[in-house]
């Protein structure tokens, strides 16, 4: 997959693209659906198949909420796209000038003139363009007068609810990470790169991989059954583990992140690339009286996850 950012100064080769349009934050199956109606689409006009998003997130340029919620971060997305196929993934800089631009001039400037996309795939409730302005219904009309195709997706629901990043955030917030995978289709995974910590965990017999969730939305605090895909290095492979996500109050602290305990694993992983994917929900994050109860509490927690991935394929 070739990830096109300066849509300017564009390679030609990189235009022409049959292309799903949005954010596609943890590329659920609703997003899934899309592309699955692109990929149909650039076949019948012989074009690759391509996504265009928009970096930052949209949401981010706008709010002043310092909440993060986003539910993965740019290269986990482009991961996850690649493995469906996706060849051309347009980053398009989300900036003043782009948030500016009128439904029409946003789809002349960006769509025709800079991507020459051939064809574009967007959600029925797709807006585009200043304040949100454009519908679905002018985006057809100007494919008509601009020269490129449009197929509007219907909407992805389970049972009557509609899916969405706004209801995968909601299930990871209520500590449901089951409910959020049959919304993503996939387990929802939290990636990025070991880093040092306080090495607490090793002198309780329990070393930690460490990863900070700063920039994600934050799933319920608390210790999780997960799978552990080592995207590289020497240990390359899927373990179980269990992972505490949260702010560690037994040590007084307040910065959120990701520690997960790797069963019958042995290494070091600083500077490697890990995906964690939630796969049960064991019990909320606490504050113990000693040591010794909350390695107690951790031994129960390794049993309780141990006989959940038993079954989880």
């Amino acid at each position: 997959m070739h990830i096109i950012r300066d849509t300017i100064y564009i390679d030609p080769a990189d235009r022409g693209a049959a292309a799903a349009i949005g954010n596609f934050d943890g590329v659920h199956i609703g997003h899934q659906a899309v592309i699955d109606l692109t990929r149909k689409a650039a076949k019948a006009v012989n074009a690759p198949l391509g996504i265009m998003t928009f970096e930052p997130h949209p949401r981010s340029y706008f709010s002043r909420d310092p909440n993060p919620f986003r539910l993965m971060n740019a290269e986990a997305r482009a991961n996850r796209l690649a493995k469906l196929g996706v060849e051309k993934l347009y980053e398009v800089p989300f900036n003043e000038a782009l948030a500016g631009l009128s439904p029409r001039a946003f789809a002349q400037t960006i769509i025709a003139d800079q991507l020459g996309l051939k064809h574009v795939v967007v959600g029925a409730d797709f807006c585009f363009g200043k304040g949100r302005a454009g519908t679905v219904d002018d985006l057809q009309t100007f494919g008509t007068e601009m020269g490129f195709g449009v197929t509007i997706a219907p909407i992805v629901a389970i049972d009557t609810a509609n899916v969405s990043s706004t209801a995968i955030r909601q299930a990871l917030t209520d500590g449901k990470p089951r409910d959020a995978a049959a919304m993503l289709g996939h387990w929802h995974r939290i990636e990025g790169e070991v880093i040092r910590g306080d090495q607490r965990g090793r002198d309780l017999g329990y070393p930690t991989a460490n990863m900070s969730i700063m920039d994600l939305h934050p799933p319920k605090f608390g210790v999780y059954a997960v799978k552990v895909d080592m995207l590289d290095g020497p240990h390359k492979g899927t373990y179980d583990g269990a992972a505490s996500i949260g702010v560690r109050p037994m040590f007084g602290e307040n910065i959120p992140n990701c520690e997960t305990f790797i069963f019958d694993f042995k290494g070091d992983l600083y500077g490697s690339t890990l995906s964690v994917a939630l796969v049960d929900f064991l019990r909320p994050e606490l504050k113990f009286g000693d040591l010794d109860a909350l390695i107690t509490q951790m031994d129960a927690d390794c049993v309780s996850a141990k006989e959940i991935l038993a079954d989880v394929r």
